[in-house]
């Protein structure tokens, strides 16, 4: 039996009911800094928006290119840019974060693999959590839109948890913008023709996102939302 077999074998072992009570309540500690760390670093970066997408997008793929771009812009506009902090989409976000002269903020989370530090963030500003619903609530709490670019399954969770959470008033409304027509295009038409036809949800929870195609779109949906509404940190 090698050392790695007998590390599987070990995970598996069971373990006392007191053992588990004790590992879980050390683990809120743990779940306390990480909240404690992002609430003291974020609370000082001013208005930002916050640019998901996939990490495994390549630097010359068009969406990439799409995602500096939108992220330049709304540096020109006084936002700051934060992205989950790896690879893909979310370096090209902070990439033209910092092309922009604009704030660059990095919430990291530690995988088995694909999510490392991009470079372009922030030194100061690099967070890492071990947990997704902390990370989460850092994206939701300290963002003043979502830009939606293609993603997995972790960019579905996002955009989801933020519908969720506006459509059942746990926090106030911001823009969310779906970018990209013929990636999302499909999922619009699905909830339209399915979810809301068996009343899963109501009409109006469709005006709660906007599928655009152009950073310039992207740009005028955030514009237009804080036009009409005070811009100001959602805490």
């Amino acid at each position: 039996m090698t050392a790695e077999d007998e590390k599987i074998i070990k995970v598996f072992e069971p373990r006392t009911w007191n053992e588990i009570k004790t590992n879980d309540s050390w683990a809120i500690f743990k779940i306390m800094s990480e909240f404690v760390n992002g609430y003291e670093t974020l609370s000082r970066i001013g208005p930002c928006v916050t640019i998901f997408g996939s990490a495994r997008t390549k630097e010359d793929h068009p969406m990439y290119k799409y995602a500096e771009e939108i992220a330049f812009q709304l540096t020109q506009r006084g936002y700051g840019i934060i992205t989950g902090g790896g690879p893909g989409i979310m370096e090209a976000g902070n990439r033209g974060a910092r092309r922009g002269g604009g704030t660059s903020v990095g919430l990291n989370i530690e995988l088995p693999f694909e999510q490392t530090s991009n470079p372009y963030i922030d030194h100061d500003k690099n967070l890492q959590f071990d947990y997704f619903f902390v990370r989460k609530v850092m994206f939701v709490k300290y963002s003043q839109g979502f830009i939606v670019m293609p993603g997995g399954f972790g960019t579905m969770d996002e955009l989801f948890e933020a519908l969720t959470l506006i459509q059942t008033n746990k926090i106030g409304k911001f823009p969310i913008v779906l970018f990209g027509k013929d990636y999302w295009g499909g999922l619009v038409e699905w909830l339209k023709k399915v979810v809301l036809y068996e009343k899963n949800i109501n009409p109006e929870d469709l005006n709660l996102f906007h599928l655009v195609d152009e950073p310039s779109e992207a740009i005028k949906v955030i514009d237009e939302f804080y036009a009409k509404y005070l811009l100001r940190p959602n805490f």
